[in-house]
């Protein structure tokens, strides 16, 4: 079993990198005290990542995305980080459209399937209403993934997904809820008022959209959630190994001191198990097999394990780790919300134990595994 990085893999991610750092790094600043970047910038930013291949990656190369793997966008996610093809897919993957998942509720958040947005039948189609909300980059979005009960009487059965357009009568975007971290990035209301839909606007089959959004956002959850977080721990590190070669007290480097040496190498032990397990869910996506426990699990390592990076850095940088002259106290506010977005610890903790349960062996035992 081979876990090295071919060449095609390391000249992406020194792509990444280099992008990352030329163009985006010294844009932290401003976003952490503007909360926003003009939007002149975003855009000249937006074409030159997608005139290096960036965008729509993970899209099949038959709808025009780059076709990587789940394995090659793990790698690049950890570096941040019909006519419904013609419609919304195909523009969407050209960059000419964006999109927001519009899935959580004030009262649905880890349970995705006690949302109370409806879509009701009316002549040919359909009709909306409901509010959504802390819908991530729905500020700058042009269409919605809106997920609407649609026969109340079957529960998490009774569940659609609907392609809905901002411009759409009855479409309303609330305001950006201001949050502790993750300046920059907007997270909406919204609001649906008898916001009338065409069949097409249906995402697949009625019913089934519970289903479709657990599989599609296990993949979103292990890029953006389990990716980036180990991605952000290993930078967080990096600056705190640097911080322990440099400060001295007392007469020494502070890395010369053993708890600090502890701090370290628990997080490098940490992190390293975190991208093992990433990566090892990646391959059992790209090998077809059912990955879903094992999301769980990447979802809470990585999300745990950044968090005690992020602590364990504060505490090496002392005073100036808690100030905002450095930026450490950023990524340590940062870091909060990667334990309760996309479900939370404890709701995946809870999944992975009752799949235990079920199967036994198979989700610990690579002997019983299928």
């Amino acid at each position: 079993m081979d876990f090295s990085l071919s060449e095609d893999q390391r000249t992406l991610v020194a792509m990444l990198r280099r992008f990352i750092e030329e163009k985006l790094a010294p844009l932290e600043e401003t976003v952490e005290r503007e909360g926003r970047l003009a939007p002149e910038v975003a855009r000249d930013l937006f074409e030159q990542s997608k005139a290096l291949g960036f965008y729509a990656m993970n899209i099949p190369e038959e709808f025009g995305g780059g076709g990587l793997s789940t394995v090659d966008m793990m790698l690049a996610e950890e570096q941040c980080v019909g006519p419904q093809v013609e419609r919304w897919l195909k523009p969407a993957t050209r960059g000419e459209r964006t999109c927001s998942i519009a899935i959580t509720e004030p009262e649905a958040g880890s349970d995705a399937a006690s949302i109370r947005t409806a879509a009701t039948r009316a002549g040919g189609g359909w009709v909306l209403d409901g509010k959504k909300h802390f819908i991530s980059d729905g500020l700058f979005s042009d269409f919605f993934v809106v997920s609407a009960v649609t026969d109340p009487s079957a529960g998490g059965r009774g569940i659609s997904l609907f392609l809905v357009d901002r411009d759409r009568k009855g479409v309303t975007i609330g305001r950006d809820q201001p949050m502790m971290g993750l300046r920059g990035t907007s997270h909406v209301e919204l609001f649906f008022d008898r916001v009338e839909l065409d069949d097409q606007c249906l995402l697949g089959e009625p019913g089934r959209g519970l289903g479709y959004a657990l599989d599609t956002l296990g993949r979103v959850r292990l890029g953006q959630v389990g990716a980036r977080a180990v991605g952000k721990a290993t930078k967080i590190l990096d600056l705190a190994v640097g911080q322990a070669r440099e400060r001295r007290q007392f007469g020494k480097a502070i890395g010369e001191f053993q708890l600090i040496q502890k701090m370290i190498a628990d997080s490098v032990i940490e992190i390293n198990a975190a991208r093992l397990l990433l990566w090892n869910a990646a391959a059992a996506i790209d090998a077809g097999r059912d990955a879903r426990a094992l999301i769980a699990m990447v979802k809470v390592n990585a999300s745990e394990t950044l968090g005690r990076v992020a602590d364990r850095a504060v505490q090496i940088f002392g005073g100036m780790g808690f100030s905002r002259d450095l930026p450490i106290e950023r990524y340590y506010r940062d870091a909060r919300v990667y334990r309760i977005f996309d479900g939370t610890t404890e709701i995946h903790t809870a999944g992975i134990a009752r799949a235990a349960l079920k199967s036994g062996g198979a989700l610990y035992d690579p002997v019983e595994a299928v």
